[in-house]
């Protein structure tokens, strides 16, 4: 059974990701963008069929959920927004990423302030903490979901062994996770296990922070507020290695009428287990080409090949 509740919720298996719109509030974001031109991407984004928006507190600090909450405050029930807990920060904005249950409340309590809503409609555990049993802010969001400010509950960066223990206390709908051509371990056991108990998934990291798409190169430079212009998961080694093999494949894709931001949406839609894609869009011009691109998405064979071109990436 494929992912049951996304598909339902939406037509088009596309998530706009919330990180894209919160650059100058720092945290976790991808370069600036002012307030009116978040609200009138999100509403374009709305009216072009996108109904799954996802968001954290950490993307700007809030900046995103709050976005978010303004945009949609008149329409709410017209879209399905998604937040997490798990990644908070103190005063001087240093980060901590902590599941403690109290935290887990303030942190859920901040969300439907910022999204100016009673409820959310998806509300997930961000990442593992090793330091606390996953039951315990299960808990919590159990008892929230009772109370009707949480509809459905899901996990990111998850395990199958915290799944597992998370179910102990309530269902999970929902598990999101990094997965694109070049990050898919996932895809042998841990995706055909949700399949079988009938969760979505959807992934992010969709587009490689943009190496996929061919506009990373190893010369680009980024503004101050664009994580990758300092955080330590932006590995420049590594990246150099991807966009070294990528060499190769933009000649193919060329010669088979496909871009990159095709290769990377077909190559996740074409799971079968995967139910929506998070993309990241900062403008009008980059949300009509995902759009597009979801048009025009790379067969089977030509997924093949591009794998075979990217088999010794990391050697």
């Amino acid at each position: 059974m494929k992912g049951q509740l996304l598909e339902k919720i939406s037509k088009i298996p596309l998530s706009f990701g919330g990180a894209s719109l919160s650059g100058e509030g720092g945290g976790y974001g991808f370069g600036s963008i002012s307030n009116k031109e978040a609200f009138a991407l999100l509403k374009e984004a709305k009216d072009l069929g996108v109904k799954v928006f996802d968001s954290a507190p950490i993307y700007g600090f809030g900046v995103s959920e709050k976005r978010m909450g303004e945009a949609f405050k008149d329409m709410r029930e017209e879209v399905f927004l998604c937040s997490k807990s798990g990644v908070t920060w103190s005063n001087s904005r240093r980060v901590d990423m902590t599941n403690d249950p109290q935290v887990t409340q303030k942190m859920l309590e901040q969300t439907l302030r910022d999204f100016q809503s009673d409820y959310v409609d998806l509300y997930m555990i961000h990442w593992p903490d090793p330091r606390v049993d996953i039951r315990r802010p299960m808990e919590v969001l159990a008892k929230a979901k009772e109370q009707t400010k949480i509809r459905h509950i899901g996990l990111c960066n998850t395990t199958s062994e915290d799944l597992l223990k998370a179910q102990e206390i309530e269902e999970i709908e929902v598990v999101q996770s990094q997965f694109n051509l070049f990050e898919d371990n996932l895809k042998k056991d841990f995706l055909p296990s949700l399949k079988k108990q009938g969760i979505s998934f959807m992934s992010w990291g969709t587009l490689d922070k943009g190496i996929l798409t061919g506009r990373v190169h190893e010369k680009r430079q980024y503004e101050k507020c664009d994580a990758r212009s300092w955080a330590p998961w932006w590995n420049k080694k590594l990246n150099l290695k991807k966009i070294k093999a990528l060499e190769s494949v933009w000649p193919y894709l060329k010669e088979k009428g496909h871009s990159g931001l095709e290769l990377s949406l077909g190559y996740n839609l074409a799971q079968e287990e995967m139910s929506s894609v998070i993309c990241g869009m900062r403008n009008s011009q980059q949300l009509k080409d995902v759009m597009k691109a979801l048009k025009n998405l790379p067969g089977e064979d030509v997924l093949e090949d591009v794998k075979n071109l990217l088999s010794n990436w990391n050697d």
